[in-house]
C-alpha cells in the first residue's frame, strides 16, 4: 500500500523526513521562508520544495499534480499551520481571530483539504490550539467531508524525542477509525545524555566552533554570564547564584516564578522544549549541562531528532544562528513525524483499498 503526499508549512523539513523514514512518498513541501529551501531539499529525497504564501498564493490545482502523478493507493495532506497564536508565550486575545495575522492560517488548510479531499490528513501544532475556535472549526469542516478523526496530546519522550515536549497531534481517514500508535519507547532512558552522547561531538568553550561542524558553535557569554553558568548546577535555578549576580527580576514576585531561565539542563532528563531561542543562554534552560556555555544550534536540531549530519545552510557564510534557530525550534520532531508516519502506513494496510469505496456507497 502506497501513499503519496504533501507537506504544508514544511520549514526545515522534519514531517517530511520522518514521513519519508516510514515510508510515504513525500512529493513536495509548501512554506513561505526561502530558507527552508536548502535543508528541505538537501535532506530529503526526491521532493520539491514550493516557496509560498500558504494564505495568498497556494491552490488545490498547485497541490493536485504531486498527488495524482505516477501510481499511489493513498493520498495523503500533512502540515503543521503556525502555531504562534495558540502558543501559551502569546499574550494576545486568543479569543479574536483578527488579533493574529496566522490566526487564518489553520482555514486555509482546511479550504485546501476540502479542495483535494486526501485519503488522510495529518496535523501538529500546540495543545492550546484545542482550546480556540479555529480548530474547532477545523475539526468540524473535515467530520462534514467525511473524515475519522482521532486527536490527542502526545508526551514527546514516549516516542523518543528528549524533550519535555507536548504535541497535539490530529489523524484524519477516509477509511475508517485511526488512532496514533502506542508509544515506542521508555521516556525514563529518553535523555539529554542518551541523544547527545550518541554522536561525538567537541567539548566547546562559549564562543568556540567545532572544527568539525560550523553549527556546533556556541555563542559567547557575557562576563557576568560566565560566572551565572558556572555557578549553576544542572537542573538548579538562579537562587543558586551569589546575590551580586541575579537580575532585578528576580527580586520582584513577577520574576520569581521565572526560574528555568540561565538554567542548565540535566543529563538524565530529558531537555526542555526546544523553542526558536534554544542558542541564547538567557531564553531557558538550555545551559550544556556540564560545559560552561549555551546549547549549539547542532545540539538544538539532535535534541530535536534531526539526524546528526541534517544540512541546514550549504556554508557557514549562510549560517544566521537566529535564522537556524528558528527552523530548528519550529520543526516537527523527527522521531515524532516517523511514529506518525508508521501509524498512517499501518492504518491504510489494516483497512485496505476497499473501504473508502465501501463507505462512499453506504453514505
Amino acid at each position: 500500500m502506497s501513499i503519496r503526499a504533501v507537506d504544508i508549512f514544511c520549514g526545515a523539513g522534519g514531517l517530511t523526513y520522518g514521513l519519508q523514514e516510514a515510508g510515504i512518498d513525500v512529493q513536495a513541501g509548501f512554506d513561505i521562508e526561502p530558507e527552508c529551501r536548502h535543508p528541505y531539499v538537501e535532506n530529503n529525497a526526491d521532493v520539491e520544495f514550493i516557496e509560498s504564501d500558504i494564505a495568498a498564493d497556494v491552490s488545490v490545482e498547485d497541490i493536485e499534480p504531486y498527488l495524482s502523478a505516477g501510481e499511489a493507493d493513498h493520498t495523503l495532506i500533512a502540515g503543521c499551520a503556525p502555531c504562534q497564536p495558540y502558543s501559551k508565550m502569546s499574550n494576545g486575545n486568543k479569543n479574536s481571530a483578527d488579533n493574529h495575522e496566522k490566526w487564518g492560517l489553520m482555514e486555509e488548510f482546511s479550504d485546501l483539504i476540502a479542495g483535494v479531499e486526501p485519503d488522510l490528513v495529518t496535523m501538529e501544532n500546540v495543545p492550546q490550539v484545542r482550546k480556540h475556535e479555529p480548530y474547532e472549526n477545523f475539526q468540524s469542516r473535515l467530520k462534514e467531508l467525511g473524515y475519522m478523526i482521532w486527536d490527542g496530546v502526545v508526551d514527546c519522550p514516549k516516542y523518543g524525542v528528549p524533550q519535555q515536549r507536548k504535541r497535539l497531534v490530529l489523524l484524519a481517514s477516509k477509511h475508517g477509525h485511526i488512532e496514533l500508535q502506542d508509544p515506542t519507547h521508555d521516556p525514563d532512558e529518553v535523555t539529554v545524555k542518551s541523544e547527545l552522547e550518541r554522536y561525538d561531538l567537541a567539548k566547546l568553550e562559549e564562543g568556540e566552533t567545532s572544527d568539525d561542524d560550523f553549527l556546533h558553535t556556541a555563542r559567547g557569554l557575557s562576563e557576568k554570564n560566565i560566572k551565572r553558568i558556572r555557578n549553576s548546577e544542572p537542573g538548579g535555578t538562579w537562587e543558586d547564584w551569589p546575590e551580586d549576580l541575579r537580575l532585578n527580576c528576580h527580586t520582584k514576585d513577577s520574576g520569581r516564578k521565572y526560574t528555568a531561565s540561565y538554567g542548565r539542563m540535566k543529563w538524565k532528563d530529558p531537555a526542555p522544549t526546544i523553542t526558536t531561542r534554544f542558542f541564547n543562554y538567557g531564553s531557558g534552560r538550555f545551559g550544556h549541562p556540564e560545559e560552561d556555555r549555551a546549547i549549539t544550534v547542532r545540539e538544538g536540531a539532535i535534541l530535536q531528532t534531526f539526524p546528526k549530519d541534517y544540512s541546514f545552510v550549504s556554508s557557514e557564510d549562510d549560517l544566521s544562528v537566529q535564522s537556524m534557530g528558528k527552523l530548528i525550534g519550529n520543526a516537527v520532531p523527527v522521531r515524532l513525524a516517523k511514529a506518525i508516519g508508521e501509524t498512517l502506513v499501518q492504518h491504510v494496510e489494516n483497512e485496505g483499498p476497499q473501504k473508502r469505496l465501501q463507505t462512499a456507497t453506504q453514505d
